[in-house]
C-alpha cells in the first residue's frame, strides 16, 4: 500500500502523536562510519540533537522520544495546538523568528563557526504581528509536524553539503515516513522501539551507552538527580517524581516531554512548559519514569535473533498492571518499524481508524 498524503493522517490543528522516520539517500552511512570511504560522520548525530533542542524550544510540539542512527533517525512527536493557542501574537512572532530568521550572525561554537538568528527588532516582529493572514498561517505552522521535519531535514542536508564542499546534492532518501499512533499500547511500544534502536542494531549494549537517544538523556538526568539527592544515590519516594520531572533547564532531558502523565493529579489544559526548552510539561505514559526504564531494560535483555541475552522468567509487574500480555507486546516492539504503514495500534484500533479526508480504512503493513 502506498503512503498516504500527510493530510490523510494528521492535521496541525489536532493533538496527535506520530512516529516519524527520516532515511539518508540509498541508506548510505552519512551519519556514522562509512566503510567504503573510511570517513566517520558520527558528529552529524550531534547536529540533529542540537537542532531538535532548538525545534523543541520554539514549536508547539512535544518531543517524546528520539534516536539518531548511522543512516536514519526516529522521532516520536506530539503536536500541541492547544499550547500554541495560549501564546500571544508577540510570542508567536518571536518563536517563528528563532526558527526562520531573515537575518543571522556568525558565532564560534565548540570551535566551529555557525550562523544563529540575530536579535529581532520591533520592525521584524511587527512584520508578523501586524499581518493577520501571515500571523494565522505561522500560528498553524508552529504545531505542524511537517514544518518541524522540513526545518530539521533541510538544515542537516545543507550543513552536510557545506562540510563536504558540495553546493547541491541529495542527503535524504525522499519524504519522511509518518505513522499515526492510535492508542496507549502502541504509544508505549513506539517509544520503546525508538529508544532500543542502538541496542537492536548492536551499536550499544546498555541504555546508558545508547548515544544520541532520548533514553540516554533521561538516564543521565536521573543519575544527576540521584547524586543531588544525597550520598546514598537514592531518591526519597515522596520527592522522586518531582525530582525526575523537574523543569530545571540544566537537565540533560529538559527538552524532552516528561514520561509520566497522571490524569488524576496533573493539571488540565495545555500545561505549557516552565523551563522554556520544550512545548509543555505534560507527560505521555501512565507510569513512572523509573518503571519505563525498567521495561526498556527488560526488553533489551529479551532474546532476539543475532543479539545476546535472554528473556527473564517473570515479566515486570507494570506490564501486568497495564493489562498488556508480555510476549505479544514484546513482539510488537521488535517489529514496530515493519508492522505499521500509516497508523499504529492494536488490531481493533487500526480497524476502527479512518483517513481524515477520504475516510478510507487503514491497513497494517506486512511483517
Amino acid at each position: 500500500m502506498a503512503r498516504l498524503p500527510r493530510a490523510e493522517i494528521f492535521y496541525p490543528s489536532e493533538i496527535v502523536a506520530v512516529h516519524l522516520i527520516g532515511k539518508t539517500v540509498r541508506s548510505c552511512y552519512l551519519m556514522g562510519f562509512d566503510e567504503r570511504s573510511g570517513k566517520n560522520f558520527d558528529h552529524r548525530k550531534r547536529w540533529i540533537e542540537e537542532k531538535l533542542k532548538t525545534l523543541a524550544a520554539n514549536f508547539g510540539i512535544d518531543l517524546l522520544a528520539f534516536s539518531c542512527m548511522s543512516n536514519h533517525f526516529h522521532l516520536l512527536l506530539r503536536s500541541r495546538p492547544d499550547v500554541v493557542a495560549t501564546w500571544d501574537d508577540s510570542e508567536v512572532a518571536l518563536r517563528w523568528w528563532q526558527l526562520c530568521p531573515t537575518r543571522k550572525i556568525k558565532l564560534e561554537i565548540n570551535g566551529e563557526w555557525v550562523k544563529v538568528p540575530a536579535a529581532p527588532t520591533e520592525y521584524d516582529l511587527n512584520a508578523i504581528r501586524n499581518d493577520p493572514v501571515r500571523l494565522a498561517t505561522i500560528r498553524l505552522r508552529l504545531s505542524d509536524l511537517s514544518w518541524w521535519m522540513r526545518l530539521l531535514c533541510q538544515y542537516i542536508a545543507m550543513r552536510a553539503n557545506r562540510e563536504e564542499g558540495e553546493g547541491l546534492g541529495r542527503f535524504w532518501q525522499g519524504r519522511y515516513k509518518a505513522v499515526r499512533i492510535l492508542d496507549e499500547e502502541s504509544l508505549l511500544a513506539c517509544a520503546a522501539y525508538i529508544d532500543l534502536n542502538p541496542i537492536r542494531a548492536d551499536m550499544a549494549e546498555t541504555l546508558e551507552q545508547s548515544d544520541y537517544t532520548s533514553v540516554q538523556r533521561r538516564v543521565q538526568s536521573i543519575k544527576a538527580t540521584a547524586l543531588d539527592a544525597g550520598s546514598s544515590g537514592k531518591l526519597r519516594p515522596d520527592v522522586e517524581r518531582a525530582a525526575l520531572e523537574s523543569a530545571t533547564p540544566s537537565r540533560a532531558d529538559a527538552f524532552l516531554a516528561p514520561v509520566t502523565i497522571d490524569e488524576r493529579k496533573d493539571p488540565l489544559g495545555p500545561h505549557a512548559s516552565r523551563n522554556g526548552r520544550r512545548s509543555s510539561d505534560k507527560g505521555f505514559l501512565a507510569m513512572a519514569e523509573a518503571e519505563y526504564l525498567e521495561i526498556l531494560d527488560w526488553l533489551a535483555r529479551d532474546k532476539v535473533a543475532g543479539k545476546r541475552g535472554s528473556t527473564p522468567l517473570a515479566a515486570p509487574p507494570v506490564l501486568e498492571r497495564l493489562g498488556i500480555e508480555p510476549t505479544l507486546w514484546s513482539a510488537m516492539v521488535k517489529d514496530f518499524g515493519r508492522a505499521f504503514m500509516n497508523v499504529a495500534g492494536t488490531a481493533k484500533s487500526v480497524s476502527e481508524a479512518r483517513s481524515l479526508k477520504t475516510h478510507r480504512k487503514f491497513y497494517r503493513a506486512r511483517v
